[in-house]
């Protein structure tokens, strides 16, 4: 099962489908940056975190936010700067955010080591921040909200609509799978599906003509 790296923006996947599709992912969000008048490599990104509520099916790898009042899982993503899923994680949702960001992290600068700086919310603060910037010298710039009223936050809104059009697939508006893997193949698709959508508009407009 090989992925060919060349062109960027060209999955070839010789075998059948492979297990991981975040490497396809990875291949494919080249197009869209650059379509956007990007660098192919991104040097920011944004992470957080959207509790799921869960179901019978996926009790198993499951807990309750209590922020959120939740049951269910998390899906944990790091975005690039237009929206990108770089990588997609999920795990409990009692899980806290700074607990379960370093394994996202890890993962997103094995596939993407150029990444200088990285947005997050208050979640994310504490010892998390130096960690980061001793590990992958990448500063982790945490956004702070100011009083109650609702207000769009830099760079945040970014994530946020990434997880709008991550949840209008119903396999994500809940958590159906057993397995959080199953879970994180269903985001990779998801996540595929929508860079192709902004790379091939045309094509797409003609399918659902």
């Amino acid at each position: 099962m090989i992925f060919h790296r060349q062109p960027r923006s060209m999955i070839i996947i010789k075998n059948g489908l492979s297990p991981d599709f975040s490497s396809a992912r990875i291949m494919n969000f080249g197009g869209c940056r650059e379509k956007n008048g990007r660098n192919e490599e991104p040097s920011a990104g944004i992470i957080d975190s959207q509790s799921v509520k869960g179901t019978a099916e996926s009790a198993e790898g499951s807990g309750f936010d209590g922020g959120k009042k939740v049951s269910g899982r998390k899906h944990h993503v790091v975005v690039d700067t237009i929206g990108c899923v770089l990588v997609a994680r999920v795990h409990a949702a009692n899980v806290h955010d700074s607990k379960g960001a370093p394994s996202v992290l890890e993962r997103v600068f094995e596939a993407v080591p150029t990444l200088r700086r990285i947005w997050a919310d208050q979640g994310y603060q504490g010892p998390l921040v130096e960690w980061v910037k001793k590990t992958f010298s990448c500063e982790l710039d945490i956004i702070s909200r100011t009083g109650k009223k609702f207000k769009v936050l830099p760079r945040r809104w970014v994530v946020e609509r990434t997880f709008a059009w991550l949840s209008r697939y119903r396999r994500l508006a809940r958590e159906y799978e057993k397995k959080p893997a199953s879970s994180i193949a269903i985001i990779d698709v998801a996540s595929i599906r929508i860079m192709l959508k902004k790379l091939f508009p045309k094509a797409n407009e003609e399918c659902l003509s």
